[in-house]
């Protein structure tokens, strides 16, 4: 199981100290937080993509991405999100395999549809199109890696003729992809079509509504012949805070809670903590609600933290690292190997995935006519947003 942190990059003023750090600070931050992480041995660090204040997340993650393949050595490189829906597929196909490239393959994706509504417009798309862009670009970009010489053409975008993307990735294998969604089963069902992993951000919602979305997935992956349910690649978020006792943690942290620009306003810390995954305590109170999202989401592959969020100083954000990475993940790991089903996948990385390659190579390949367009192409079928469910996704 991999474990690790990611970030929004917000810049927010700190509601202690009236200080807000510039964007330059907020960046190199940034960095110095993926550094600690891969010195204290968590397995992966995620940016998000934005394009809009108060954030500072890189609008093109993969620049980011090549910097820290540079200054970590074995921390996996990944994204919370890519926006698949407003980001050219082929600028992701590109930027992406030159980022995996740099860092020996620990890079992976996960896509999102993004959910600031005037991002939308200023890339040129509409808002209501977002999950027929995200069918539409995710199959485009699953062809641009696996395929040379792609000629296509679609709804959102200008056809391509005999287009190759460059470079190719990595020995040929494409960076693994996560397909994130809180609320969205059309995308649980993207990822079950293809058998990738689903992502649930699982930070502002109730346990059983992360427990039905990863269900419908796993539900789903098994349907698409991808393996038995629980084989399906799950991954969770969460926030946390802590520190020697949860009187201390609280204290310190609901200021920065009761100011945070999505929080704020909305409820007391006590109702989010009672309501959604949102741990504030000291690291054994934290290990203990982790090893509990396993009783409603079965076991899984992913956990990634959020822990800078709000206007909290880099001192604290860099504690909480190390306190995951010496307090909290030493024990996760323990256990969950323990309570772990016989049988369960590990996590995918590019070396997992190149020696599955290897292993399969003497296989006699095999085409399932229910699963692809032709025998001839070996094309998967794009999914159509109507044949994902019967209800809208603000219903399930």
């Amino acid at each position: 199981m991999q474990f690790g942190i990611f970030t929004v990059g917000d810049v927010t003023t700190n509601p202690t100290t009236g200080r807000t750090v510039s964007e330059h600070e907020r960046i190199a931050n940034t960095v110095e937080m993926a550094k600690l992480a891969d010195e204290v041995g968590l397995d992966v660090f995620a940016t998000g993509q934005h394009h809009n204040p108060p954030f500072v997340a890189p609008a093109n993650p993969a620049v980011l991405m090549a910097n820290l393949a540079v200054v970590t050595k074995n921390i996996i490189l990944s994204t919370s999100t890519t926006l698949i829906t407003t980001t050219d597929p082929v600028r992701i196909a590109e930027d992406y395999a030159y980022a995996q490239h740099l860092a020996g393959g620990r890079v992976d994706l996960m896509l999102g549809r993004g959910n600031t509504g005037p991002v939308y417009p200023w890339f040129g798309k509409d808002i209501r199109d977002g999950i027929p862009l995200a069918i539409e670009n995710y199959a485009l970009l699953r062809r641009l890696w696996n395929e040379e010489n792609v000629t296509w053409e679609g709804k959102f975008r200008t056809p391509l003729q005999g287009f190759t993307s460059t470079p190719r990735p990595l020995d040929d294998i494409a960076p693994f992809v996560w397909h994130g969604s809180i609320r969205s089963p059309e995308i649980a069902e993207q990822a079950a079509y293809y058998g990738d992993g689903f992502f649930h951000n699982h930070i502002f919602w109730p346990p059983q509504h992360a427990a039905q979305m990863v269900q419908f997935y796993r539900e789903r992956f098994e349907h698409y012949g991808h393996g038995r349910a629980q084989d399906a690649i799950v991954g969770l978020g969460g926030q946390v805070f802590m520190a020697e006792s949860k009187a201390k943690a609280m204290e310190t942290f609901r200021p920065y809670f009761d100011h945070a620009p999505v929080y704020g306003g909305a409820g007391s810390l006590e109702d989010y903590m009672r309501q959604t995954p949102l741990t504030v305590g000291t690291p054994d109170e934290v290990v203990e609600a982790t090893l509990g999202f396993r009783d409603y989401v079965g076991d899984y592959q992913r956990q990634l933290f959020l822990i800078d969020h709000a206007g909290l100083p880099h001192a604290e954000v860099m504690h909480q690292i190390e306190l995951l990475g010496t307090k909290v993940v030493p024990q996760l790991r323990a256990e969950m190997n323990v309570r772990r089903a016989a049988g369960v996948p590990d996590a995918p990385t590019h070396a997992s995935l190149l020696a599955a390659r290897a292993a399969q190579a003497t296989d006699t390949p095999s085409a399932d006519a229910g699963q692809m367009d032709s025998v001839e192409t070996g094309v998967p079928r794009v999914p159509k947003t109507d044949d994902v469910t019967g209800t809208r996704a603000e219903d399930r």
